[in-house]
């Protein structure tokens, strides 16, 4: 289902996207891979896996595979063919299972893409990266290759869901070997390891650096309140 979902979709992929794709070649054609990327829309991950030389699967919400009547299939088929893979979002737990979901997956020789930002960047500037990415490459030993994503906010504008004309580029960098880093049981590996991968991020894409950790919207006036009033302690 997944190679006759590339098939069928890679060439209209192609012709929306219209993508400038760089560096394909340094995506190992087997073998357990990590895919870091900047994350500017909701389409980044269905464009990653369309240009990128192998199937890469992701993290998608659980909502995606649920649906029902014709809708809900299409979902589900849509989604189950380009290598999503369904989570619950959200911190600890949740969070903790969508990171064992992707360690099966690398662990099992397969490619997997994550966004160390964790949400997209609504302004277009490249956010902290969140450790769970190191903790995947160190604790599967594989490499990580930094995908720069760049025109995509223009092809999916303000988060929509519909689709506009426009021309993106995919830069898949050199892989890294985070091993020299140290466990993946150290907080401090893990650290300057994400921190490592932001940077190469950064470079590839030009973005300016925020300096802080993206959080999504706050669902509720109590948490807008919450966060409002952790500033100002801070």
């Amino acid at each position: 289902m997944k190679f006759l979902s590339r098939v069928l979709l890679a060439p209209l992929a192609r012709l929306v996207f219209r993508p400038r794709i760089i560096g394909r070649r340094n995506v190992p054609k087997s073998g357990g891979v990590l895919l870091a990327s900047n994350h500017l829309a909701f389409i980044d991950s269905v464009v990653i896996t369309l240009v990128a030389r192998r199937s890469v699967s992701f993290m998608a919400k659980a909502e995606y595979f649920t649906g029902s009547g014709l809708r809900g299939w299409l979902s589900r088929s849509f989604f189950s063919g380009v290598g999503a893979v369904p989570v619950e979002r959200g911190a600890g737990a949740a969070a903790q299972e969508a990171l064992d979901a992707g360690l099966e997956i690398l662990q099992a020789g397969n490619a997997f893409s994550i966004y160390p930002e964790g949400t997209r960047s609504r302004d277009g500037r490249l956010y902290r990266g969140r450790t769970g990415v190191a903790w995947l490459a160190l604790t599967a030993g594989v490499p990580v290759v930094p995908v720069a994503l760049i025109g995509t906010d223009k092809l999916q504008p303000d988060g929509g869901s519909g689709i506009r004309w426009a021309r993106v580029t995919v830069e898949f960098g050199e892989p890294m070997d985070l091993r020299g880093f140290g466990p993946a049981s150290s907080g401090r590996a893990r650290r300057e390891a994400t921190d490592a991968i932001m940077a190469q991020i950064g470079r590839m894409t030009g973005q300016e650096l925020a300096g802080v950790y993206n959080e999504p919207p706050p669902a509720t006036v109590r948490e807008r309140v919450s966060r409002w009033f952790g500033r100002e302690r801070r």
